[in-house]
């Protein structure tokens, strides 16, 4: 079924969507192009994602850009992907900017390459007052490893006194996280048709719906993230309880 702008407008739009890019590397096989060349492409349809949420006036974004398990990968793919983080900020930071889009690495980005870590450091510096749009990147991210974290951050707290134990509930272990502050995500979206969570915001999605598209990243449009949010829009979100 096809679904315009207006009727997605007409019914409650989803606060945050996260997003699974994959597929850019089967994408590439399928043409006889190396894998380099899906990514490059699947960076395009991230822009073109922007801009449709922009569209939508949804106004968090979260996209799996490379894993804590993404350094096993030949050191080339490795090194073809740093590269695609700073060429995809010189040549989109000032069009973010310029919407409103506050770019916010999420992971241990002080792993990259000097190259993309200077590029990632500079587009949140840059952006940092920007609100239309809240941008995390996920880069050398886990989310085990954004739970380990947290914890040993809540227990440094309390060993200075800072936080007494019994103030500990789920409302202040999610301000210890890379999201603290944001709406946990309505929306998962999952190209190229895998049916795992590949350890991706595993606190936050707790009662995300799930919506899983056999389409490979880079051919992702606007018109199948609109597909995604009316499906959204037409379930029923009971969290534990039953329909009204």
């Amino acid at each position: 079924m096809k679904v315009t702008l207006d009727e997605l407008k007409a019914k409650p739009m989803p606060q945050h969507i996260a997003i699974i890019m994959d597929g850019n590397g089967r994408w590439a096989k399928s043409k006889g192009l190396m894998r380099v060349a899906g990514h490059r492409v699947g960076v395009q349809a991230l822009k073109n994602t922007i801009i449709a949420l922009d569209e939508l006036g949804i106004g968090h974004l979260t996209v799996y850009a490379f894993s804590t398990e993404n350094w096993k990968r030949s050191k080339d793919e490795v090194d073809a992907l740093m590269e695609l983080i700073t060429e995809f900020i010189n040549k989109e930071i000032d069009y973010l900017d310029e919407k409103g889009v506050r770019v916010n690495p999420i992971g241990d980005i002080s792993a990259l390459s000097p190259k993309a870590f200077d590029s990632i450091s500079y587009a949140k510096e840059k952006t940092k007052h920007n609100s239309h749009i809240v941008f995390n990147v996920a880069l050398n991210y886990g989310g085990r490893q954004e739970i380990v974290r947290a914890a040993k951050a809540i227990c440094e707290d309390v060993k200075r006194d800072a936080l007494q134990i019994e103030d500990i509930d789920e409302a202040l272990f999610s301000s210890y996280l890379y999201t603290a502050g944001q709406p946990d995500p309505d929306l998962v979206i999952r190209s190229s048709g895998e049916l795992r969570i590949s350890n991706f915001l595993l606190w936050q999605i707790a009662y995300s719906e799930f919506w899983i598209t056999n389409i490979l990243w880079p051919d992702f449009k606007k018109e199948d993230l609109w597909q995604a949010v009316w499906e959204y829009q037409n379930r029923d979100r009971r969290y534990g309880g039953v329909s009204k």
